[in-house]
C-alpha cells in the first residue's frame, strides 16, 4: 500500500558500459526499510512498500527505472525522443509504450499505476498537460518528478527558466530516490558510481584546455531558417560546458530561448553541436535538414565553425538534464580534441 501527502506548494554508438550484469542480478536483496518518506518537488511522498506499477512519463525517467532493472515493475511509458540506449532495449521491450509523444490522462490512469516518474513538469505539474499531481493523487497515485526539473519557472513560450546552473547532482539525487523507492539503493549507488567516474574523466581530460572554445547547441526549430531553440547557460548543455570549462555562446537563463541567425552569426561561434532525434513533430528535428541549412544559407554558411567543417552531432537527449549529459560532455570532449581546440 503506498499514499501521498502533499507538504507545500547518434549517441546510439557509444555504450553506457555500465557493467549491467553485475548491476541487474535477479533476486537483489531489498535492503531499504519501509514505510519510507521522499521530499520531492516541494511535496513529501510515503511509501509502506516498493510500488508494483509505475509508469514513466519522460524517456530519461523511464531509461533510470530500466537501468535500476525495474521493468517488471513498470505498467507503461510515454514520451519520447531518442531509441532507448542500446543496453536497456531487452528489457524495455518488456514495457507497454503507451506514446511516443504526450499520453491523455486517461491513458495513463487506464494503465492502473501506483506511482508516475515524471521528467518535466510540463507533463504533470501545476499546470502538466497530461495532469496535476493533485488529480493523480486523488485516484491514489503517487507523482515522482525528477529534481532537476524542481525550481524552474515556465516561460510564456513554454520553455522553462533555469536560476541556477543545473549540476548533475540532481541527476544521482534522482536515481538514488528512485532506487530507495523500489528497494534497491544497491543498485543506485553502484550505476551512481559508475556515471560519475565517467564525468570525472571527461572533465579532468578537458577542463582547462578549452577556454577560448565557445559553443551553439542546437536542439530544433519549428521553421528551419526560422529562429532556432539554442541552449541557454543554465541547463544541461551549459553544465556540458562548465565542465569543459568552455563558453556558452547564448547568455541568457531560459533552457531553450529561441534565437535569430543573425545573432548567432554575429556571436560567431568556435564549435556547433546539433541534436539528433528520431522525433519529427519540428520542421529542424532531422539533423541532415540542420547540416543542410547549415551548408546553405548565405549567412550561415560563412561561420567559421561552418567552413571550417567544426560541427558535431550529439544526442538531443544528451542537450537535457537525463543520463545522457554524460556522453554528451564525452563526446563534445572527443570533439574538441579532434578539432585541434585543446591547448
Amino acid at each position: 500500500m503506498m499514499m501521498t501527502t502533499v507538504s507545500g506548494a547518434t549517441l546510439r554508438r557509444v555504450a553506457f558500459g555500465f557493467g549491467l550484469a553485475s548491476i541487474l542480478i535477479a533476486g537483489l536483496a531489498r535492503a531499504d526499510t519501509f514505510p519510507l518518506e521522499i521530499e520531492n518537488c516541494g511535496r513529501v511522498l510515503r511509501f509502506d512498500a516498493p510500488p508494483q506499477r509505475v509508469v514513466g512519463l519522460g524517456q530519461n525517467s523511464t531509461e533510470i527505472l530500466l537501468l535500476l532493472g525495474l521493468e517488471d515493475s513498470m505498467a507503461g511509458s510515454a514520451i519520447w525522443v531518442s531509441p532507448v540506449l542500446p543496453e536497456l532495449a531487452a528489457a524495455n521491450e518488456k514495457v507497454e509504450r503507451i506514446s511516443n509523444n504526450m499520453p491523455s490522462f486517461e491513458a495513463v490512469v487506464a494503465k492502473e499505476p501506483d506511482l508516475l516518474a515524471v521528467q518535466f513538469e510540463s507533463s504533470v505539474g501545476p499546470e502538466g498537460r497530461v495532469g496535476t499531481p493533485e488529480q493523480f493523487a486523488d485516484l491514489g497515485i503517487a507523482t515522482y518528478v525528477s529534481p532537476a526539473n524542481c525550481g524552474t519557472s515556465t516561460r510564456a513560450n513554454g520553455d522553462s527558466l533555469r536560476g541556477n546552473l543545473y549540476s548533475n547532482d540532481l541527476l544521482y539525487a534522482e536515481i538514488a530516490d528512485l532506487a530507495r523507492i523500489f528497494g534497491v539503493s544497491a543498485r543506485g549507488g553502484e550505476v551512481i558510481a559508475k556515471l560519475k567516474a565517467r564525468e570525472e574523466a571527461a572533465r579532468a581530460r578537458v577542463q582547462g584546455r578549452a577556454d577560448e572554445v565557445s559553443i551553439l547547441y542546437w536542439f530544433s526549430s519549428a521553421e528551419v531558417a526560422g529562429d532556432a531553440w539554442v541552449a541557454g547557460r543554465t541547463g544541461a548543455s551549459g553544465y556540458i560546458n562548465a565542465m569543459l570549462g568552455a563558453k556558452n555562446v547564448i547568455a541568457t537563463d531560459e533552457e531553450w530561448p529561441l534565437v535569430g541567425w543573425e545573432t548567432i552569426a554575429a556571436a560567431d561561434p568556435t564549435v556547433i553541436v546539433i541534436g539528433t532525434m528520431d522525433r519529427r513533430s519540428q520542421a529542424a528535428d532531422d539533423p541532415e535538414v540542420k547540416k543542410a541549412f547549415l551548408s546553405s544559407d548565405p549567412v550561415v554558411k560563412e561561420l567559421a565553425a561552418v567552413r571550417e567543417g567544426r560541427i558535431v552531432e550529439m544526442d538531443a537527449q544528451a542537450m537535457n538534464p537525463t543520463l545522457r549529459t554524460i556522453m554528451g560532455l564525452e563526446v563534445v570532449a572527443d570533439a574538441l580534441d579532434r578539432f585541434g581546440l585543446l591547448k
